[in-house]
């Protein structure tokens, strides 16, 4: 991972404590080194390269619990586990509930999936009494008025579902801390007559903690004004090495990718790159017009290229200043799916698809093949021209999340399942993607439309609305999963 990769990302912070309860160490000499043990196992299953572990150790006390919530609160964390290694009081767990703000799970793996019921003793029951404490917890949390903990039942070894639950919360977490620690630029202003990209900044700060900064685009042009022939000729051969440079085909505004169109591409690129790293930004919306034939518009409407990179660079970039769709980018490449910009387009009724896609930027890490630039005599509905990025998701499993604002000025997550399925795509220089979609395409239309998203949405790989349903959850947001039956 490269330092802007890295530096863009971070990494969860992750809070880890264990419970007990201490009347039964003096009662029974190895236990509490036995379940310490169960609680180093436990550690070992997080991926360590992607999240920070915390350890907070064992709480088997209220009294404990009250000196080590303070640790737990300040070390500021995106999710905290409760490591049940045995039979604990709520006393241990209600101080934490009642004062902690971050997800909590609690997480029952006892290491034995049945007892010897031959031999059983009562040493061998607690080291095996990872759930008994569980109703206890989450009655004590609901009572307190706090979340009912998500938890995790399973066995300590061998158990593959256990593995990807935990697996599923750190990339949860993941996306919480970018999220909250998200630095969102935005330059322009959403189309005049596109009513649904409206969004209320402080709203975005309010339910996802992130930060919007506004910049005026000759902030951006100060940089492409520096660049050097040097830097010009490695970037046109970064372009030329990552994407191919086809003939025209059917669409008579599309050409062969001329040599200014690529000499434009990478000083707007260029530019863009060093924009984004001085104002360390982890994301940006954009849409300006610009005077015609001024070169604020020329770098404004060719910054498609440069904003592909970046976003495969887990640094998303949205157009038409769309920033609710932004963060539903940020949400999917956090997770690790891609997130690429989209909407529905024309509809194949013989086949039973849709074409899913876009004009402007995309997440070109998940493309089937080689990404494809052509020149574009005009962008059809914007001003300028210049390169287009035409290619199509990776085959298999596809996940799409539009994020909406509703009335009462919250969001809401609007989630689908489907597939990608090899085919042929338009040649019009855009993003296409063969959708299909349960049980019908119409149905699934008129699905999707009657839970009111903006016409723009998020696409990622694989299946991953369980998963951002519980995002919704923990956010506090409205959710909504369009059914498959």
């Amino acid at each position: 991972m490269d330092r802007m990769k890295e530096k863009r990302k971070g990494k969860a912070r992750i809070g880890v404590f264990s419970v007990g309860y201490d009347v039964y160490w003096a009662q029974f000499p190895g236990l509490l080194e036995e379940l310490l043990a169960k609680e180093e196992m436990f550690i070992r299953k997080f991926p360590q390269n992607e999240v920070d572990i915390i350890r907070f150790g064992m709480i088997d006390s209220p009294a404990v619990a009250y000196k080590k919530v303070k640790e737990i609160i300040a070390a500021n964390l995106d999710f905290l586990f409760c490591d049940m290694l045995t039979y604990a009081t709520s006393g241990t767990f209600g101080v934490i509930a009642a004062s902690v703000r971050c997800p909590i799970v609690l997480v029952a793996l006892q290491p034995l999936k049945a007892m010897d019921y031959k031999q059983a003793s009562t040493y061998m029951q607690l080291v095996n009494d990872d759930i008994c404490a569980l109703p206890e917890f989450t009655g004590v949390a609901s009572r307190l008025g706090r979340p009912i903990p998500e938890t995790i039942i399973g066995t300590l070894h061998d158990d593959e579902m256990v593995d990807n639950e935990i697996y599923e919360y750190c990339r949860i977490a993941n996306v919480l801390h970018g999220l909250r620690n998200a630095q969102l630029g935005h330059i322009g202003h959403p189309l005049n007559s596109m009513l649904d990209m409206n969004t209320d900044p402080t709203m975005l700060t309010t339910f996802f903690g992130s930060h919007v900064i506004f910049y005026e685009p000759n902030e951006l042009q100060r940089h492409m004004k520096s660049l050097t022939d040097e830097e010009i000729k490695e970037k046109e051969k970064q372009i030329l090495q990552f994407f191919d440079t086809p003939e025209p085909v059917s669409d008579p505004i599309s050409m062969k990718l001329s040599d200014e169109d690529l000499c434009v591409a990478a000083k707007a690129s260029l530019a863009l790159d060093k924009f984004v790293n001085s104002n360390n930004l982890t994301g940006l919306a954009y849409y300006f017009d610009g005077a015609e034939n001024s070169s604020i518009r020329q770098l404004m409407t060719n910054l498609i290229v440069g904003n592909s990179l970046l976003t495969a660079r887990h640094i998303p970039m949205c157009g038409e200043s769309d920033l609710k769709t932004l963060i539903a980018l940020m949400i999917m490449d956090r997770m690790g799916i891609g997130g690429s910009f989209a909407e529905f387009h024309p509809v194949d009724f013989t086949d039973g698809f849709v074409l899913v896609g876009h004009d402007g930027p995309h997440n070109i890490s998940i493309a089937e093949g080689k990404p494809v630039l052509r020149s574009l005599k005009k962008y059809h509905g914007k001003p300028g021209n210049g390169a287009g990025v035409e290619f199509k998701i990776k085959e298999g499993p596809i996940t799409l999340l539009s994020i909406n604002s509703t009335y009462d000025g919250k969001f809401k997550f609007i989630i689908a399942e489907g597939e990608s399925v090899s085919g042929p795509i338009p040649p019009t220089g855009n993003t296409n993607t063969r959708g299909f979609f349960q049980p019908d395409v119409r149905t699934f239309l008129k699905r999707w439309v009657n839970e009111a998203p903006t016409h723009h949405f998020a696409l990622g790989i694989g299946h991953h609305a369980a998963t951002l349903a519980k995002l919704a959850k923990y956010l506090n947001l409205e959710y909504k999963i369009i059914p498959t039956d």
